[in-house]
């Protein structure tokens, strides 16, 4: 496997071509998905990492933290190298409760867009995913309207989704072009249960879409859910190819479609390492076969 590229809007102006092994910036905040992170040089070593490793998509969101991570990646990146991908997302915020809350109304979408710009020194983001949060009084198409129109003036270059079900990724691709969908998936979690609204919304027939048109599917939490149930089929894989469980669960994702994009995220830069090798796991077709 050994870092792939894959490429993101490949039928636009402006395509992008990034390593097929991301990073995602939640774990290096504090408790909670909450304030500075418990190691602050380790957590600014692991996004310098990101650049010496070539990885070259990171995913991140302002409100992690709120604005921690945003900060830590201009404070360990900036001036961003070309082809580095900074990919965030809007429509959900946090209460002083450290609940998560809908924000995802067009002037709601707005103010995000322009403190993620400001946070990450940049004069456009470019790609922005938009969250979905199924509790929200919005209407979807009035958020993704918002969404386009600020692509339309240039503040966002590619617009994606987050937690999508597969009937709003069909509506959002008669409204514009859809370069990217995040959504939870993993081996132990094929359909996206959303943590913050309790619904279940598809997986695999999200994947089938994303596949059909052509368009990178960036699992998140795909270790969070798949790790603490210990799958023996799994752990039979890793004692072969004397690898971690974890490895096993990313190589699985790498080697389940060429248009899966795994961003696992850490706050530990052994661990960052450790999930660097899953892209040197060959699995072979008896192996995947066991794993299904």
């Amino acid at each position: 496997m050994n870092m792939q590229e894959i490429t993101i809007a490949g039928e636009s102006k402006h395509p992008l071509k990034v390593k097929r092994f991301g990073y995602g910036t939640m774990r290096l905040t504090g408790e909670g998905i909450w304030g500075e992170p418990a190691n602050r040089p380790e957590a600014l070593q692991i996004l310098k990492q990101c650049i010496q490793r070539d990885v070259n998509f990171i995913d991140t969101a302002d409100f992690y933290g709120e604005d921690v991570t945003n900060r830590l990646i201009a404070e360990a990146l900036y001036p961003y190298p070309d082809g580095l991908v900074i990919c965030t997302k809007v429509g959900g915020a946090r209460k002083p409760d450290k609940s998560w809350v809908p924000f995802n109304r067009p002037e709601d979408l707005r103010n995000s867009i322009e403190n993620n710009l400001r946070t990450l020194k940049s004069d456009q983001i470019t790609l922005v995913h938009f969250r979905i949060m199924p509790e929200s009084d919005v209407p979807f198409k009035e958020s993704m309207q918002a969404m386009f129109d600020m692509q339309k003036e240039g503040k966002i270059l590619h617009v994606g989704l987050s937690n999508v079900s597969p009937e709003e990724l069909e509506t959002a691709m008669t409204m514009g072009n859809i370069a990217t969908v995040e959504n939870m998936y993993g081996h132990a979690q094929r359909s996206t249960i959303d943590l913050f609204g309790g619904e279940t919304r598809g997986g695999e027939e999200v994947l089938a879409m994303c596949e059909e048109h052509q368009i990178p599917l960036i699992p998140f939490f795909s270790l969070f859910q798949s790790m603490p149930k210990k799958d023996n089929r799994i752990l039979a894989i890793a004692r072969k190819y004397n690898a971690t469980n974890a490895q096993i669960n990313l190589a699985w994702l790498l080697h389940r479609s060429p248009w899966i994009l795994p961003i696992p995220g850490t706050s530990s830069l052994k661990h960052f390492e450790e999930n660097l090798k899953a892209t040197e796991i060959e699995l072979n077709e008896e192996d995947m076969l066991f794993l299904e």
